[in-house]
C-alpha cells in the first residue's frame, strides 16, 4: 500500500534536473533528452523540465512522477498547451490526461521501459515496489499524459 503522506522529490532531483538540461543545452551530453517547457501556471513564463517519454504502441507518454509535480499543474492550468525537445527538435505539442484504462496500460510498462525514473519513485515513496501492480495502483494519483501534435 503506498504510503498515505505526500511523497516528495529527493532533494537532489531539481539540481540535477539543471545539470541535465545544461549538459543537454551546450551538447557536451544528453543530447536526446526530452525537455518539456509550459507555462507557468502564475507567471506564465516559460518553466523547462527534462523527463521521461514512454513509447508505447504507437503513442508516447509522460507520467507526473510525484503528485502535485509542478510541470502536471501548469500543463493542467495551460490545458496541454507545451512544447517538448529532443535533441535540436522542438515540436508543439498538446498533452492530454488520459482516462484510467489508458493510464494502467502505461503504469504497468512504465517501471520496465523507465527504470531510472521508476527507481527514483520508488526511493521518494510514490509506489511500494518495482512492480507493474505497484505503478498501477498510483493511477489516479500520479497523472498519465499522452503527448499529441499541437493544436
Amino acid at each position: 500500500m503506498p504510503n498515505d503522506s505526500k511523497p516528495v522529490p529527493p532533494r537532489w532531483l531539481k539540481p540535477m534536473n539543471k545539470v541535465f538540461m545544461t549538459l543537454s543545452r551546450t551538447g557536451l551530453g544528453m543530447k536526446e533528452l526530452p525537455v518539456l517547457t509550459v507555462p507557468g501556471r502564475t507567471s506564465g513564463k516559460p518553466r523547462s523540465t527534462p523527463l521521461s517519454v514512454l513509447d508505447l504502441d504507437g503513442q508516447r507518454y509522460l507520467l507526473e512522477g510525484f503528485p502535485g509535480a509542478d510541470w502536471a499543474r501548469n500543463v493542467r492550468a495551460a490545458s496541454g498547451r507545451a512544447s517538448l525537445r529532443i535533441g535540436t527538435r522542438t515540436d508543439d505539442v498538446h498533452l492530454v490526461e488520459v482516462e484510467r484504462e489508458e493510464a494502467l496500460k502505461v503504469l504497468r510498462v512504465w517501471p520496465e521501459r523507465l527504470a531510472d525514473g521508476a527507481k527514483i519513485m520508488l526511493d521518494a515513496g510514490v509506489v511500494t515496489d518495482l512492480s507493474p501492480e505497484a505503478f498501477e495502483a498510483v493511477a489516479g494519483r500520479c497523472g498519465v499524459f499522452r503527448i499529441e501534435a499541437g493544436r
